[in-house]
């Protein structure tokens, strides 16, 4: 399943604001979410079934059917048919950082829930095929998670325990971060030719009535 997941535009969460920082919405924000919540909850239990949450998912992402109940039951993790307000809260966060391509950052930032979640049977540890299976909500490149279990399975058992996990996401960060440095000279480049360029023709133009292109400087 490695379609990406988009917010259907104009839906409700479209609206809504994620800190780039800690990954986390304003009070305000949750305030208006906790409304939403409340709207859905038609049988007014402060939680939604199975149904309420596969028709909120298909009306505001991309995600198909199968995908839905994936995270409808990793989220109902004791298994009673639904789900609270906290966990719907945690399901929209991840869904804007993946939105706004925070992927890492937010695992980075809330490592401990992230790992909780994946933790399916509570023996706090994540084997290879829990980040297969939900790999599509958090966009975790191939060749990170090959690092991932090389690198980091430090007790050797092709699991990840906490710890572990917990370094995985600081090295994930790391080249995130890297990632963003790079973008960001490259866009300083960039907008220096576009600069340059515009200073040439300016000269060209004032003498000879011509210009260059782009791609000639």
């Amino acid at each position: 399943m490695k379609t990406t997941m988009r917010l259907k535009q104009g839906s409700f969460l479209w609206y809504l604001y994620l800190d780039k920082l800690y990954c986390l919405l304003s009070v305000r924000n949750v305030k208006a979410l906790l409304e939403y919540f409340h709207l859905l909850d038609v049988h007014r239990n402060n939680t939604l079934n199975d149904v309420l949450f596969y028709h909120f998912l298909h009306h505001v992402t991309s995600w198909n059917r199968t995908q839905i109940m994936i995270v409808f039951n990793m989220l109902d993790w004791n298994a009673v048919g639904e789900i609270g307000f906290d966990q719907f809260y945690m399901l929209v966060c991840i869904l804007l950082a993946q939105q706004n391509h925070l992927e890492e950052q937010f695992i980075f930032r809330h490592s401990r829930p992230v790992f909780e979640l994946l933790d399916l049977d509570g023996a706090l540890r994540i084997g290879a095929e829990n980040f297969h299976m939900y790999n599509f909500l958090f966009n975790i490149k191939k060749e990170d998670l090959r690092e991932l279990y090389h690198d980091f399975d430090i007790t050797g058992d092709r699991r990840l325990n906490y710890k572990e996990f917990k370094l995985f996401t600081i090295f994930t960060m790391d080249k995130y971060q890297e990632r963003q440095k790079a973008e960001k000279k490259k866009g300083k480049k960039d907008l220096l030719k576009k600069k340059r360029l515009h200073h040439v023709n300016g000269t060209l133009k004032q003498f000879f009535g011509t210009s260059v292109s782009e791609n000639r400087l």
